[in-house]
């Protein structure tokens, strides 16, 4: 049985990708702010994702414990609005150690003990590559994790350890449906759809994927 470490994994899109997991016969170790009961196949672990020292010692206790994942997906992130010119330093430093610092350690840190067929799913944002007008730090810090992982997937290419990213649009999740019009859900994609994409990514289907930014829109 693999173990899988999902970072974020309390939300609507990580709660998606836990359940895809543990589907398909991965023990998942979930790393949030909050640690909660957890059950036979999953378990949390509570930490601070934008702490290189939490998120390193984690993989410390990883390592002791013989639970070495072989797969890591990096959920964490959040939204604030906000133009360039609007911005302050205090937005910008929140959303770059939201979005980009937390999946930048994680990654770090796996990079360090992921064994050969491991691999790592990074979650991106449309607005990473188009777009992203009043959303200037969430865009900008988003762009930064699919650069991360294009770097990245060229620096572990030759000890055969994956890194890939997906690119969400709009997802039908509670929250937005309780903050955006009806209008703008109409092709929201539900999170197992993407969840789906990412349960694929990190088998051994795709062991030929590796580097690669996977739209993940819907028909919209």
């Amino acid at each position: 049985m693999a173990v899988a470490l999902v970072c974020g994994g309390g939300g609507a899109l990580g709660t998606a990708v836990v359940e895809a997991l543990v589907a398909r016969g991965d023990s998942v170790v979930v790393a949030e702010r909050s640690a909660r009961e957890g059950t036979e196949r999953v378990r949390f672990e509570a930490l601070d994702l934008t702490s290189a020292g939490e998120v390193d010692a984690l993989w410390e206790r990883l390592v002791a414990a013989s639970e070495v994942p072989r797969f890591v997906v990096n959920v964490t992130g959040g939204f604030r609005s906000g133009t360039v010119l609007d911005s302050d330093p205090e937005s910008l430093r929140f959303m770059t150690d939201l979005n980009l610092g937390t999946a930048w350690w994680s990654c770090r840190a796996a990079a360090r003990h992921l064994p050969a067929g491991g691999a790592i799913v990074n979650i991106g944002s449309r607005t990473a590559v188009s777009g992203g007008a009043g959303a200037a730090a969430y865009a900008v810090t988003k762009a930064g994790v699919v650069r991360l992982t294009e770097v990245l997937a060229a620096e572990l290419a030759e000890r055969r350890v994956r890194v890939n990213a997906v690119l969400p649009s709009t997802i039908d999740t509670q929250a937005n449906r309780d903050s955006m019009p009806a209008a703008a859900l109409m092709k929201a994609v539900p999170p197992g759809d993407i969840a789906d994409v990412v349960a694929f990514l990190l088998s051994d289907a795709a062991t030929a994927v590796t580097g690669a930014i996977v739209p993940v829109y819907g028909f919209s």
